[in-house]
């Protein structure tokens, strides 16, 4: 594919879905997870942080979690050309919708329309308390955090504060998830950027998209269990590949 070079998949189309995963952010220098430098392959242990289970039952878990995120690369970060090729194909006149699995927030610094980007996990720039459901910035917590409270509760109810993101055990959000659907069924091509494609029901939404008659095209490392419903898998770093497609795309819509 050379750089404006249009693949036979990208003939005609006008409604892009985007699933993205961490690996779309590792150029930003966040780390995934299950990658050869990830969080969770450098610390397998850490995982059990991510259970809710877990992380509900246990208060050293949590201080685990919070120092976690307390020094986090995501809060240095900035968007890379994987995330500015997004939202140059958005600008270019497609209907572009992202659904990321990631919760740092990146896509919408693009300056993307945030009601363009479904954020699927959740979102790690937000507290919730799971006792009274009020929300707060997360650098509120992590600010008694770094004070030397391990574990801070609410300071409305007393509760136990969590990241506003889906952690393991926790069931989606039901309405998110079906805008998703809905968006998958809509779209003529939906890229899946950065994701191992592993984690259900997010992953399914390929299928879904493919049976209401969607290309699905995979921009990844590593080989996922939907590379046999795509019409082409791309190996190359996101960075490169994602702007060279989109600008693709986008020559072919003004063109």
């Amino acid at each position: 594919m050379n750089e404006v070079a249009l693949p036979e998949w990208g003939r005609d189309v006008r409604r892009v879905a985007v699933l993205t995963g961490a690996g779309i952010s590792t150029d930003s220098g966040v780390p995934d997870y299950r990658g050869p430098d990830g969080v969770w392959t450098r610390d397998p242990a850490l995982a059990d942080a991510f259970r809710y289970d877990r992380f509900m039952a246990d208060p050293e878990v949590r201080a685990r979690f919070w120092r976690t995120y307390l020094g986090h690369a995501a809060w240095r970060a900035e968007p890379n050309a994987g995330h500015h090729a997004l939202a140059e194909l958005d600008r270019a006149g497609l209907a572009v919708r992202i659904l990321t699995q990631n919760v740092d927030g990146l896509h919408q610094m693009t300056g993307i329309a945030p009601r363009k980007v479904l954020e699927l996990h959740g979102s790690m720039r937000s507290v919730v308390c799971t006792g009274c459901r009020a929300r707060t910035p997360t650098s509120e917590t992590l600010t008694r955090v770094a004070a030397g409270d391990p574990d801070p509760a609410c300071p409305a109810c007393g509760g136990i504060l969590k990241l506003a993101v889906v952690l393991f055990g926790q069931h989606l959000d039901q309405d998110t998830f079906a805008q998703a659907e809905k968006i998958a069924e809509a779209s003529q091509l939906l890229l899946a950027v950065g994701s191992s494609l592993q984690v259900e029901p997010v992953a399914s939404l390929c299928r879904v998209a493919v049976r209401a008659g969607a290309r699905l095209v995979i921009v990844n490392r590593d080989p996922t269990p939907y590379d046999a419903m795509a019409v082409e898998v791309v190996r190359e770093p996101i960075s490169t590949a994602l702007p060279r497609i989109t600008a693709a795309l986008g020559a072919a819509r003004t063109g």
